[in-house]
């Protein structure tokens, strides 16, 4: 899709959203652990395989959890500064993320309970190119900050249920 085309379809969306059409979703993933820590997951038509380093008892066939984690708060910037470009009027060409976290694996191996078994700092660089002047870069980058989702994950405070389901699993592997 062409950046015409792209920001014409963003527009469409916010506007349909606006006009009082549908506004929530609900997003899915389901999965089961396989061999050792490796977990494969079905999310709408894709298969996603998660596992971990070998020096942390994986055997590297994939990105982490926290990896896949700061994945996702990369691409989600990505995601919200195009459509905030769009939406202010800003010309963006080009936009690269970089994204890097500390995790002190003490907390996640209960050796120590004074530590964090998530991330204790996450870094992000975002580079932007574009004719605007560096003035817009920030309003759109503070646009950025106020409505990213999974920026909102790492720095809110979600609620998560959780439901244990014991024995309950079908012959696939599958949750029913």
């Amino acid at each position: 899709m062409d950046p015409i085309e792209r920001d014409a379809a963003l527009d469409r969306a916010v506007d349909a959203v606006a006009d009082g059409g549908r506004h929530l979703f609900t997003f899915r993933a389901a999965g089961t652990g396989t061999e050792g820590v490796r977990s494969d997951i079905r999310i709408r038509r894709h298969e996603v395989v998660i596992d971990e380093p070998a020096g942390l008892a994986g055997t590297d066939a994939a990105p982490s959890p926290v990896e896949t984690a700061l994945a996702a708060l990369l691409s989600c910037q990505v995601v919200t500064y195009r459509l905030w470009a769009a939406r202010l009027g800003v010309p963006l060409d080009t936009i690269a993320v970089d994204v890097e976290g500390d995790l002190d694996v003490r907390g996640f191996y209960g050796l120590d309970d004074a530590v964090r078994p998530g991330f204790g700092d996450v870094r992000v660089r975002v580079r932007l190119d574009g004719p605007a002047g560096e003035q817009r870069y920030r309003e759109l980058a503070a646009a950025v900050d106020a409505h990213c989702p999974v920026l909102d994950l790492f720095t809110g405070r979600t609620p998560v249920r959780t439901e244990l389901v014991v024995g309950d699993l079908v012959q696939d592997g599958a949750h029913e």
